[in-house]
């Protein structure tokens, strides 16, 4: 059941994505609408001219688009004719684009209109690139000659997703493909037909951007099952909540941003809506708040929807996972392992005892390597021959094997040699209703190496200034250890959190110490 090939002989008509039409522009109106016949069709074209072009089984192609109705029919046919494909993220520049589509060795590259700009200013730096195609256009003549039929042989192909460069330079992440036909069962059809009940009754609401690993990879499922996607061309959390009713949305996948973002719309909006389709949620991508996700229990539980949570990376090493019921009494777990043994480190590779803080490590996980980066590859094994592997993370394992995470490594802060783990202050500081957004990190502390300092997004409604701040660190104070909490507090209009959930905190660090290092230089 994993081919379109097979709904759209089923179920030719039936919609396989539906465009919310809730975008920046009117380009795609509310309700639009792409059939398992047209998926089927198009993408067999797709895969057809790629194989016209010299493309083979493990070539590389790469896609420079938002959340567009073609987006996911193009994803198709680079996994029909078993490409490994790279989506990237289209808020990029052409540099930093161009740095992936020669990096991933893409021959391939596809856009829409409203990045062709872009891409090809990107394209023109990448000399191995034999031919760039534009929705609706050069994309549309390239299809239009090509037979609608499979190709004879059907290989799946696989993502080579770039890492969001959060914490540096981004890296492709390179899996080992498949090695299935499609019309074989695909690991994840199996997965989330287990965990969350998707099956072709499924109607999915997709909120988040398709170049991001897990919600392409959730989208791409649904499609396996032959379910229904309602595509979000960006959040919106009244949106959201209208989409659920207006749809009778049964399943969605959420970061803990979006949680934040419903929990403040006002009393009469959340309630306004009806939500009794909604059957789960999954949510992942960054850890959160306890408090966040103990009002989504509140409200959310009662009405039937399961709120679950999985932890994993774009490498897929391993997989954590918990129900909302067992988060009740684990509060703050990101989950029990689910693929690969979860193993606690510390910096010389010793294991660690239960509640202790390491490096998160998984054993007997998922393979991978960073494209062309065998150093990086090296670095994120441990040294004792295992075949461990970390993304980078840093937490700890309770007594019953269910994992916390404390915080990225890079962005721990060490203040007279105490660690101190910013997600603590984030998740305190996120909670006050004034607050819409807020990154906590070091800056540069002549005597104690560095200090804890926060940068606030504030609600609409707050005033940003010297009485704002005390009242956040007054707030911060009574609920963490002093050395845990910031010393000052800056705002700004917004803060860079990437369309995925994950806060692009590297930049605002940086800021601080290339201004503390000009002070003393002067």
């Amino acid at each position: 059941m994993t081919s379109p090939t097979h709904w759209a002989a089923r179920t030719p008509d039936k919609a396989a994505i539906i465009m919310a039409g809730l975008g920046d522009t009117d380009e795609w109106r509310a309700g639009h609408t792409v059939t398992y016949r047209e998926l089927d069709e198009r993408s067999a074209q797709l895969s057809h001219h790629l194989r016209s072009c010299g493309l083979e089984v493990g070539d590389h192609v790469a896609l420079v688009a938002e959340n567009h109705p073609e987006f996911l029919v193009a994803i198709w046919g680079f996994e029909r004719a078993g490409l490994y494909y790279t989506a990237i993220n289209s808020h990029l520049t052409a540099p930093e684009i161009a740095y992936i589509i020669d990096d991933c060795d893409a021959r391939v590259v596809l856009t829409s209109p409203r990045m062709q700009s872009v891409t090809e200013i990107a394209v023109a730096m990448c000399p191995r690139v034999q031919e760039t195609l534009v929705f609706g256009s050069t994309y549309e003549a390239a299809l239009a000659s090509q037979p609608t039929t499979p190709l004879d042989v059907e290989y799946v192909g696989g993502s080579m997703l770039y890492s969001s460069g959060t914490t540096g330079k981004p890296k492709g992440v390179m899996r080992p493909l498949p090695g299935i036909f499609q019309s074989d069962v695909h690991p994840f059809e199996s997965m989330l037909s287990a965990l969350y009940g998707y099956a072709d009754d499924t109607v999915y609401l997709s909120p988040a951007p398709l170049y991001h690993a897990a919600p392409l990879g959730f989208n791409m499922t649904v499609l396996r099952l032959g379910g229904t996607i309602v595509l979000m061309e960006r959040f919106d959390a009244a949106a959201f909540l209208q989409l659920v009713e207006q749809h009778a949305i049964t399943h969605t996948h959420a970061v803990p941003t979006n949680f934040v973002r419903i929990l403040k719309l006002p009393d009469h909006e959340r309630a306004r809506h009806d939500l009794s389709s909604m059957r789960s949620c999954v949510h992942a991508a960054a850890p959160c708040p306890v408090d966040i996700k103990q009002q989504m229990l509140e409200w959310w539980l009662p009405l039937g929807i399961a709120i679950d949570e999985y932890y994993g990376g774009t490498e897929l090493n391993g997989l954590t996972f918990i129900r909302g019921a067992d988060w009740l009494s684990h509060p703050g777990s990101v989950g029990q392992a689910l693929v690969g043994r979860i193993r606690i480190l510390d910096d010389d590779g010793n294991e660690l005892p239960p509640g202790e803080i390491g490096s998160v490590y998984f054993a007997e996980g998922g393979e991978f390597a960073y494209y062309k980066d065998p150093d990086k590859t090296a670095a994120a094994s441990a040294a004792d021959g295992t075949g461990s592997t970390t993304i980078g993370d840093v937490g700890y394992l309770d007594a019953d094997g269910y994992l916390f995470l404390t915080d990225r490594k890079a962005f721990m802060i060490i203040a007279g040699g105490v660690n101190i783990y910013p997600q603590e202050a984030e998740d305190a500081l996120i909670t006050h209703p004034s607050v819409t957004d807020v990154a906590v990190f070091g800056i540069p502390d002549a005597d104690l190496g560095e200090r804890v300092h926060a940068v606030v997004q504030p609600e609409p409604h707050a005033t940003p200034g010297p009485e704002l701040e005390a009242e956040l660190l007054a707030f911060v104070s009574s609920r963490l250890a002093a050395y845990k909490c910031p010393k000052a507090i800056d705002f700004v209009a917004e803060l860079p959190r990437l369309d995925t959930g994950k806060l692009y905190k590297r930049p605002l660090r940086d800021a601080y110490w290339r201004e503390a290092q000009a002070s003393s230089d002067a």
